[in-house]
């Protein structure tokens, strides 16, 4: 039991979890399936590897903060026009990323952009990179209060190092100059750096409504559509069609 136990708190110190956790049943198997020194050196190393990188891949989905659907698999072609199969590949083999290209998902509401949205970071997750999603509000909140609080200038500074962020109903309500000011900063850090993948109900054209001000619209537009594909979703909402009612039918007499 020494040398098992030694062997425990050395695993504890270089945090190797999965053979702290498992030791007992990776010796017990060695003894059983009698491995060379290098297989069973290479099955340990190898256990340990993979579940170092399902607790990576668990860590950086839960900070994504994406929403409960979000398996492009299930997407449903039928409720929306404006993307078919093969353009839904290629977005999914995310080779646009590597050029920092920017995605905007323009469309009403229900017609899959969120859904979309989301579906992408979940695949950026999935190829090892960082990749967030965060509503226009939240966007704003981090900026806000970046300067009083650690907790979201460590936020800002995730942002900035990701590969990809997502944004999730821009411009759909009143942006103030100071707030529009700094949501345009933001952008211009990640020009060219990380892309940016965009929902919105409404046209570039009218984001200048919204944020009250044509020469920073025009600022922030220049620097999104400079590598940008713009997909225009257009359909009845998937939500609306499928709604639940809580009344039971009503029973025929």
């Amino acid at each position: 039991m020494e040398k098992r136990d030694t062997i425990r708190e050395c695993a504890k110190r270089l945090h190797l979890a999965n053979l702290d956790g498992r030791l007992d049943e990776l010796l017990l198997a060695a003894q059983q399936n009698k491995p060379t020194y290098q297989e069973f050196l290479l099955n340990v190393l190898s256990q340990e590897t993979a579940d170092r990188d399902k607790r990576e891949f668990e860590r950086r989905l839960s900070a994504a903060h994406l929403p409960p659907r979000h398996n492009l698999d299930l997407y449903d072609f039928k409720y929306s026009a404006g993307i078919d199969r093969m353009q839904m590949k290629q977005l999914r083999e995310l080779t646009w990323l590597e050029q920092s290209y920017n995605v905007i998902l323009m469309g009403p509401s229900g017609t899959g952009k969120t859904f979309i949205a989301a579906g992408l970071v979940y695949e950026a997750i999935k190829n090892g990179l960082r990749a967030y999603m965060l509503s226009m509000e939240e966007i704003i909140t981090i900026i806000k209060m970046r300067e009083m609080s650690p907790t979201y200038m460590a936020a800002y500074n995730r942002i900035l190092k990701a590969n990809l962020i997502a944004i999730d109903d821009i411009m759909l309500l009143p942006v103030g100059k100071e707030e529009a000011v700094g949501f345009f900063n933001l952008i211009n850090q990640l020009y060219e750096k990380t892309s940016v993948i965009i929902t919105t109900n409404k046209a570039p054209t009218e984001w200048s409504q919204v944020l009250e001000d044509t020469v920073l619209t025009t600022a922030l537009l220049d620097r999104l559509l400079y590598r940008c594909e713009i997909v225009k979703l257009e359909g009845t909402s998937y939500r609306l069609e499928n709604r639940t009612t809580i009344f039971n039918k009503k029973n025929e007499k």
